[in-house]
């Protein structure tokens, strides 16, 4: 099987700086965030910018860079990290910040900056992790955002490169700068399984929407499908491994039907996955490095594979759809 994917419009403005981050919200809206440490708000039909007014306003941008994004699932809030671990929730109907918590700022022995942070679909409460490789648990709720709820540990200090919640809101994965990839239980604050599929640092993460398969990203520049359903220590787990990009693997994720993995890479390419048929089936030539691409999150129409949304190197944010249709 082979699909061409065409490009369909960019951001009626760039980034200053590259994008570290976009996603696709089931609001048909796109949010980016950039290294010049502005986050941005985009229509994914035209491409056109949330223009600040009355009734809406877009974040000053930051003095660091911010690394991390998560949106909720029903497509009203976005969280994101800063450099420095300044974590910020925002309101994408109404522009409002409802949330910011200083994660450098010391308030006990175990706390430390946030470098990746990932939104509960269920919204109430966030994930974030740092240098020490534990993944902590605060709150997502207006009244007390930022309180730790629980630290759950990984066994391994190493840095955590990026954490994603399950869409189920159960568990968290969370991937680390030598190549290890962790599962948490949050009911449990355990951890319920652990893969070592990458020899190097695991950039991103993607979840089936059934929450039984994840999907890496590395800088060893494969991709590895993970059934989460082995146990904890019963060894194996990788049940798939993509290879094809030339460099890192930056950025994954899985369409909202399962059949399909997306991979953004430092070669300057996208490439689509068949998951089952474990081959790329499609090749996109971009700019630059590609630091965030992220499919649409409804269901593709019938007879086209969909469309997603991709951030790179030179600030644009970009929209391709499959040649079957609009998506």
């Amino acid at each position: 099987m082979s699909l061409a994917f065409l490009h369909s419009h960019n951001s009626k403005e760039a980034h200053q700086d590259a994008v570290w981050g976009v996603a696709w919200t089931q609001s048909d809206t796109a949010v980016s965030i950039s290294a010049d440490g502005s986050i941005q708000q985009w229509t994914c039909s035209s491409g056109d910018s949330y223009s600040d007014g009355p009734h809406f306003k877009t974040p000053a941008p930051h003095t660091l860079g911010l690394v991390s994004l998560s949106v909720s699932a029903d497509g009203r809030f976005a969280l994101y990290g800063s450099l420095e671990g300044l974590t910020t929730l925002w309101d994408l109907s109404s522009g409002e910040i409802v949330g910011k918590f200083e994660s450098y700022v010391r308030s006990g022995e175990d706390a430390e900056p946030s470098w990746c942070v990932s939104l509960n679909p269920r919204g109430s409460t966030y994930a974030s992790a740092g240098a020490s490789g534990k993944l902590s648990i605060h709150s997502a709720e207006p009244g007390n955002f930022g309180q730790r709820l629980a630290t759950i540990p990984s066994g391994r200090t190493k840095f955590g490169m990026y954490c994603a919640y399950s869409p189920d809101g159960k568990r968290v994965a969370l991937s680390s700068e030598t190549g290890q990839i962790y599962i948490f239980d949050v009911e449990s604050s355990s951890l319920v399984n652990s893969f070592t599929s990458h020899a190097m640092s695991v950039r991103s993460l993607a979840w089936s929407h059934d929450c039984n398969l994840l999907l890496s990203a590395s800088e060893d520049k494969r991709l590895v499908l993970h059934d989460v359903r082995v146990s904890l220590g019963s060894g194996g787990g990788a049940v798939a491994t993509f290879s094809g990009h030339s460099s890192w693997v930056l950025s994954v994720d899985i369409s909202p039907d399962g059949r399909l993995g997306l991979s953004g890479s430092a070669d300057k390419t996208i490439k689509v996955w068949d998951i089952a048929a474990r081959a790329a089936v499609s090749t996109v030539q971009d700019t630059g490095e590609v630091w965030s691409v992220s499919w649409r999150p409804k269901p593709p129409a019938v007879g086209t594979a969909g469309a997603f949304v991709s951030g790179g190197e030179d600030g644009v944010v970009r929209w391709w759809r499959s040649a079957g249709g609009g998506g």
